[in-house]
């Protein structure tokens, strides 16, 4: 298989599904003849024109306003939030309509919605407090929205496809440090499953849940630690709404140790839901306290020296491992 980067999996992603289904188009501030701030689109323009790829104003309770209005109508809208921190300005238009309106029409209407936006912090430049926050634990929380976060070229592709051909809106989160990765991605024509975690590396001593840019720090963490002996099972939930409980819990059943890791806050972050989600069908298997890894609970700084110390890391990771294992 050929290796790709991350932003070219969901690119071709993109690309496959216009070609595959006339009813799917994009819509988002810049993703036209400029590709997208982070060239994401680069090339769909000049394929498929501007009744397919739609540039619009920087309005994003409008952008999302009208993908709403069109998946009811039929059409399967792929829009983009340029960052995570400004999906605060459709929060109204995603809560309370693209998440409800099937059940408030009893299932006669459907929502094909896909908001694709991306988040994070961390990299060579920082992007301070409005450009690096992780909410997916927002959405977790909204009955009717699924959410989705790929790790690796290949999830992000086969996750992107199988969200475009859901019913259901489906908030898809991209980590903007994720987008050079390379890895291994099928020509074919194929999905991910929303709902299906995946077991990245197998192990007996330790179960470490993680995802985004910090699946590939635990998985480097796996490695240092096999050295000394100790088997780290390292899972990617991949969707977090709905969330593979089984995967999880029968993991932590054999090793009997959990660690969570998460960038978000830890505070309220996604790490609290699946813990709890541990102790009620695992708890009797539990050998050590479940440990949470995430980001301190302050805003991230501009000062790249401060991020780093708000934002979790190995060595974090680390610690919380050998925190278990004790």
């Amino acid at each position: 298989m050929p290796r790709i980067t991350y932003r070219e999996a969901i690119n071709e992603a993109l690309r496959e599904e216009l070609l595959r289904d006339e009813n799917v188009f994009l819509m988002g501030e810049d993703i036209g003849k400029h590709g997208g701030a982070f060239a994401v689109t680069k090339g769909l323009w000049d394929e498929f024109g501007s009744k397919r790829i739609k540039d619009t104003p920087i309005s994003e309770n409008t952008i999302v306003g009208c993908g709403v209005g069109a998946a009811i109508t039929g059409m399967r809208p792929v829009i983009e939030i340029m960052f995570m921190d400004f999906v605060t300005l459709a929060l109204d238009q995603i809560v309370n309509h693209a998440a409800k309106i099937r059940y408030l029409s009893g299932g006669q209407q459907k929502v094909p919605l896909v908001i694709r936006t991306q988040q994070g912090g961390g990299g060579e430049k920082g992007t301070a407090a409005q450009h690096s926050q992780c909410l997916e634990a927002w959405f977790v929380h909204v009955p009717g929205l699924k959410v989705v976060l790929p790790s690796t070229p290949c999830d992000a592709k086969g996750l992107l496809k199988a969200s475009i051909r859901d019913d259901n809106p489906v908030i898809y989160i991209e980590h903007k440090n994720c987008y050079p990765l390379q890895g291994e991605v099928p020509q074919n024509d194929y999905i991910v499953p929303l709902g299906r975690a995946d077991i990245k590396r197998k192990g007996k001593d330790v179960t470490v849940i993680a995802n985004g840019l910090l699946l590939h720090s635990t998985l480097k963490v796996a490695e240092e630690l096999k050295r000394e002996g100790i088997e780290v099972e390292v899972i990617d939930p991949l969707t977090f709404s709905p969330l593979d409980k089984k995967t999880i819990t029968d993991s932590v059943k054999k090793t009997g140790r959990a660690v969570i890791v998460h960038e978000a806050c830890k505070t309220g972050g996604i790490g609290g839901e699946i813990g709890m989600i541990i102790l009620e069908e695992a708890f009797d298997y539990l050998d050590a306290p479940i440990q949470r890894v995430g980001a301190l609970d302050a805003p991230i700084s501009f000062s790249l020296p401060e991020e780093m110390r708000i934002l979790p890391d190995e060595k974090r990771i680390k610690v919380a491992i050998r925190k278990v294992l004790e």
